[in-house]
């Protein structure tokens, strides 16, 4: 193997840790607004989502993207000051928070792989340096 291939995995691991953490970076933000509520006249907070693309040199992230596809959780709470007065209901968002931590955890792992694969790729760019010092 070269050592400029050698360089390539690192920088691929390196441009997939940088997309995990982004990831786990917006989960945590929508773990955080699930139980917002909207306030009367706005939209609720609606689920984010990583858009990534694949590049040459690894992944890039392309951006977020709203879940518009699934609807706003609706509840009936006469007692919030939101409420809409001629039906009691209140609007939620439409994050799921038990979908959301196993999206988390297969963050997490996917952030441990890129891990393993960069230190695995420089253990063996420092053995091909080592084997080169004699």
């Amino acid at each position: 193997m070269r050592i400029g291939s050698l360089a390539n995995a690192m920088q691929y691991s390196t441009t997939g840790l940088t997309a995990e953490r982004y990831r786990m970076d917006v989960i945590s933000a929508n773990i955080a607004n699930s139980n917002t509520v909207a306030a009367p006249g706005q939209d609720g907070y609606r689920r984010q989502s990583v858009v990534l693309q694949t590049t040459n040199n690894g992944v890039r992230i392309a951006g977020t993207s709203e879940d518009r596809e699934k609807p706003l959780l609706t509840k009936v709470d006469w007692s919030h000051p939101y409420h809409n007065p001629a039906t009691g209901e209140v609007t939620l968002s439409n994050v799921d928070p038990v979908m959301e931590m196993v999206d988390m955890i297969g963050a997490s792992r996917a952030y441990e792989a890129n891990i393993a694969a960069f230190n695995t790729a420089k253990g063996m760019l420092n053995s091909a340096l080592q084997i080169g010092k004699m």
